[in-house]
């Protein structure tokens, strides 16, 4: 995949040189909250996520976590993508945004576009989402986008918190 474009959107592949904006965007008190710590302080850090998260999702799945920018501005925006993770038998769809472009449709359009991808591209039956119980807006957005709640989950299985579940089949 090159890129995905939507009318606004440019959807594509993290690299090594978008580590300035992954720097920011995992240390928004948003996604501290709501996604958790990754532990990136310093670029290296944040070179070193893009490399061994997304970047090996892409060698190993076809997918992973993509940066969203503006189509003809190229201003990064957030991320969105599909991820492989143990413990979860599907593809779980993940997106995160800096807070000037939270309300403005564009996580929507973002994740509407990866599950169209993930399906009709990478063939995948069926995607999940796992989110914290009390973060309405992403839940919104996963109801919009025509996944389900299906049940509670603990996350990590074997310690951690309780997180909902939502699937979608196609």
């Amino acid at each position: 995949m090159k890129s995905l474009d939507t009318d606004r959107l440019s959807i594509r592949r993290l690299t090594v040189d978008d580590a300035g904006f992954i720097l920011r965007l995992l240390n928004e008190e948003s996604f501290l909250r709501n996604i958790g710590d990754r532990g990136v302080r310093t670029l290296d850090d944040a070179r070193a996520y893009i490399l061994t998260g997304p970047v090996a999702s892409y060698e190993r799945y076809g997918f992973g976590l993509f940066l969203v920018e503006g189509r003809h501005n190229q201003t990064p925006m957030g991320i969105c993508g599909l991820l492989k993770r143990d413990g979860l038998d599907d593809a779980d769809i993940g997106f995160a945004f800096v807070p000037e472009f939270w309300s403005q449709g564009f996580a929507f359009e973002s994740a509407a576009a990866v599950m169209c991808f993930g399906r009709d591209v990478i063939g995948l039956p069926r995607i999940v989402a796992i989110v914290s119980p009390g973060n309405d807006r992403s839940i919104s957005l996963l109801e919009k986008l025509g996944l389900r709640f299906e049940r509670m989950i603990r996350w990590p299985a074997d310690t951690g918190s309780e997180l909902k579940l939502f699937g979608a089949t196609f």
